[in-house]
C-alpha cells in the first residue's frame, strides 16, 4: 500500500470548507460500518476465587479516542479518523463493558459491574486508556501498514479505605495487514483481548493477594 493510496482511506479530523466542505456533506449521507469488539473467554485455569465484588469504572481518556470513531496517525502529531467507519459506541465505554463481562467470563469474582447499578464495591478498578489508535508505519521494503497499539494503565482501589494498592500498565501492538476497515478492527480486537487478559488476571491476583493480608477489612 502506497502512502498515496493509504491517505485516501482516511480523513482528517477538522471541518472542511469550501467546495470539500460540500463533498464532506455528500459524504455524511451515507451510512457508517459499526464495528463490535470481542471479550477475553479463555483464563489460567489456575486463578484464586474472589469472594469480593469489583467495580469497573469507565476508563478516562483524551479527546481524540473518547469518540466512536476509529483513530489512525499517520504522525505523531496527527489524528485522523477512517470514513464512514464507527465503533459501536464511545471507546471507553466499550472497553468497560468488555472488561466486565472479561471478569465474569473467568467464573473466578463473586460479583462485578459498574457503580451506576448501585453495586457495593470492595474493590475498584481504574483505568486510563492511554493508547487506542492505529500507526502509520513502514515496512523493511517500504510499504504502509497499520500498527495498533492498546495501552491500559490499571489503577486497583481499596474501596473501603480510599486508597491504591496496586497500579500497572498493559500495552499490546497488533499489526494490520492492510487498510481495510474489518482487517484494521481485528487488529484493534487482538490488541485489546490481549491487554484485558493479562490486566485482568494481574487484577485477581493482586487483589487476591491483598484481601488474604488484610482480613479484617473484608
Amino acid at each position: 500500500m502506497t502512502r498515496p493510496g493509504f491517505a485516501l482511506i482516511i480523513v482528517l479530523a477538522t471541518a472542511l470548507s469550501g467546495c470539500a466542505g460540500l463533498s464532506g456533506l455528500s459524504q455524511a449521507t451515507k451510512p457508517s460500518n459499526l464495528y463490535a469488539l470481542t471479550p477475553k473467554s479463555t483464563f489460567n485455569k489456575n486463578l484464586p476465587r474472589l469472594s469480593q465484588q469489583i467495580v469497573v469504572e469507565e476508563p478516562t481518556a483524551t479527546a481524540a479516542v473518547n469518540t466512536d470513531r476509529i483513530a489512525v496517525q499517520p504522525n505523531v502529531f496527527e489524528v485522523q479518523y477512517l470514513p464512514r467507519s464507527r465503533w459501536v459506541d464511545r471507546a471507553p465505554l466499550i472497553i468497560q463493558a468488555l472488561m466486565i463481562e472479561s471478569y465474569e467470563n473467568t467464573g473466578k469474582v463473586a460479583a462485578v459491574g459498574r457503580s451506576a447499578v448501585g453495586l457495593r464495591s470492595d474493590f475498584n478498578v481504574i483505568t486510563d486508556l492511554r493508547e487506542f489508535q492505529a500507526f502509520q508505519v513502514s515496512d523493511a521494503q517500504g510499504d504502509d501498514r497499520l500498527r495498533v497499539v492498546v495501552r491500559l494503565n490499571i489503577k486497583l482501589v481499596d474501596a473501603v479505605e480510599d486508597t491504591i494498592l496496586a497500579s500497572r500498565s498493559f500495552e499490546e501492538v497488533a499489526i494490520s495487514a492492510d487498510d481495510d476497515a474489518l482487517t484494521l478492527v481485528t487488529a484493534f480486537d487482538t490488541a485489546l483481548g490481549n491487554a484485558m487478559k493479562d490486566s485482568v488476571e494481574w487484577s485477581i491476583r493482586t487483589i487476591h493477594s491483598y484481601a488474604r493480608n488484610n482480613p479484617s477489612s473484608f
